[in-house]
């Protein structure tokens, strides 16, 4: 490791006279270009950048005629030069590096405006392997880190946000303090790693490598958060790239800032949505869904919905599978609702929710796709853990019908339903369904039977409130998303009414919970396929 060098204390103020741009997106870059050179900073730039400042009429070096080289093997290398990176790494003042800079003939370069090629946007767009290697940046990266090892003398900017700051603290004081030059370094620095992430990932998904030696995880800011879970803890919201319809890149209509517990509900809402092909409602509370329906349209789905559990969904988050019309708006803001998110909504829809302030609308212009490959993250101390999203989906011929009794067909309907919605349920999980509604939803008890409880006392309360003489869960399906240890959990579901069992199987005590479902004459089927969701 190095040693310290015993440098001269960096200067606070630096009067720019040389700038170096090297730009993939130009936006920005004619208005950049003259205030600088209006400012009497010396331009110098690559290949199409240094075409278009030349096309503004503005006067601009080419990198080659510092360098004595010109750009070679179809621009693989143009900046990586001693006459570039000394410019950018110099340390002015001390006299080592100022003599070696005056025999080499290398002048101080004091901006540095460089983006990286779009390795992220080519990627997402579809781009095949060779097509994605070639925006494999190299140059960038080099000279963005040694002009951000050099912010005692360099000012960085990797976008425009950072550009815009250099200008204005050019317009206001003639040059940049250290202080700037030290944010725009650690904003430099982010941009480096977390490229260095996309690549590094994308690269272990090519070789097929689920769990690389090493991993990161990169982000770009979102929104800062008022605060976390609770007002005591900081929060903020990042943004991955992943071209993956939800939370993360929808627009937002109207409403307040976003807090940390809606982003996490909405997303919790709109993933399971996204899992029926009819018109579907989600009503998502505290990260568990208390009322999940389909219907013939939206309204019909968000009433059904509601029914399950109207007292939870006051101030809940909504997600729905299609544009909102005016008549679902109307519904929906019948009640007080936090979020709602969708995939579109009319311009009725539009103006009715205009009316609820504090309503935030999210619109998506799509739905995630439930089977598409992905990757889930926590945080432990010490580090993190990372999975694969869960794809699985079960179909009727998934199934091992494991008692005397076969079920109906219109119990299977209902059996699948009510396990596609405990999926996205917190564990021990326990869904009651019947006809494409759920009727009462336990989750997250540490025993199988309460939940199984839990849910019962939904499913009655919500027959009790349609004026039934029966609980809503009579004659449903239940779901459950892990196998049953023991039979007092299933017990519990033919008490609440269920004719018909769900779940994945595997326990040593199977033969002893099928025996149990025979005696009680209800039909039971087996997934081979446990959705836990901790």
């Amino acid at each position: 490791m190095p040693a310290a060098p015993d440098f001269p204390p960096a200067p606070d103020r630096v009067a720019p006279k040389r700038a170096l741009i090297s730009l993939s997106d130009k936006t920005g870059l004619e208005d950049a270009a003259r205030t600088l050179h209006d400012l009497g900073v010396e331009l110098v730039s690559t290949g199409g950048t240094r075409a278009a400042i030349a096309g503004f009429g503005l006067p601009v070096k080419d990198v080659a005629d510092l360098t004595g080289f010109p750009e070679m093997m179809d621009g693989r290398v143009k900046t990586l030069h001693p006459v570039v990176h000394g410019g950018l790494l110099g340390v002015r003042d001390e006299p080592s590096h100022a003599q070696a800079m005056s025999e080499h003939n290398i002048g101080g370069i004091d901006i540095a405006w460089i983006d990286l090629y779009p390795f992220e946007a080519t990627v997402a767009s579809g781009g095949g392997f060779e097509a994605a290697v070639e925006n494999i940046d190299i140059g960038g990266p080099a000279m963005i880190r040694s002009a951000s090892k050099n912010h005692g003398y360099v000012a960085v900017c990797v976008d425009k946000d950072a550009v815009d700051q250099v200008l204005e603290a050019l317009k206001a004081e003639g040059a940049t303090s250290l202080e700037l030059r030290k944010r725009l370094a650690a904003r430099a620095f982010a941009r480096t790693a977390a490229y260095d992430a996309a690549v590094s990932g994308w690269f272990a998904g090519q070789v097929g490598d689920a769990a690389p030696a090493r991993k990161s995880i990169a982000g770009a800011l979102a929104q800062t958060l008022r605060y976390g879970e609770n007002p005591h803890q900081t929060g903020a919201f990042y943004r991955t790239g992943e071209p993956r319809p939800g939370v993360a890149n929808a627009r937002q209509l109207q409403g307040k800032a976003l807090g940390y517990n809606n982003i996490a509900d909405a997303d919790a809402a709109y993933e399971l949505v996204a899992e029926f092909e009819a018109p579907a409602c989600v009503i998502v509370k505290h990260a568990n869904p208390c009322g999940v329906a389909v219907g013939s349209d939206l309204t019909e789905a968000y009433a059904r919905a509601l029914e399950c559990d109207a007292v939870s969904a006051f101030g809940g988050v909504i997600a729905v599978n299609r544009t909102l019309t005016g008549a679902d708006a109307k519904l929906i803001t019948d009640i007080f609702t936090e979020v709602v998110i969708a995939p579109g909504a009319d311009e009725e829809a539009q103006n009715i929710f205009a009316a609820k302030k504090n309503l935030r609308l999210l619109l998506t212009e799509g739905l995630p796709d439930p089977l598409a490959a992905g990757e889930v993250f926590r945080s432990v101390a010490g580090g993190f853990l990372v999975q694969g999203r869960d794809r699985s989906r079960i179909a009727a011929s998934d199934l091992k019908i494991v008692t005397r009794r076969a079920p109906t067909p219109q119990e299977i309907e209902d059996m699948l339903f009510a396990f596609t919605v405990a999926k996205h349920v917190k564990s021990n999980a326990i869904v009651y369904a019947k006809d494409g509604q759920t009727a009462g939803i336990g989750a997250g008890q540490m025993n199988r039977r309460d939940s199984a409880r839990i849910a019962a006392i939904r499913a009655r309360e919500a027959g009790e409130a349609k004026g039934l003489a029966h609980s809503l869960a009579q004659g449903s399906a239940c779901a459950s998303e892990a196998f049953f240890p023991f039979a007092d959990g299933l017990l519990e579901a033919v008490a609440a009414g269920a004719t018909a069992v769900i779940q994945p199987g595997g326990s040593i005590r199977d033969e002893e919970v099928i025996a149990a479902a025979d005696e009680q004459g209800v039909a039971m089927a087996f997934t081979g396929v446990r959705v836990f969701r901790h």
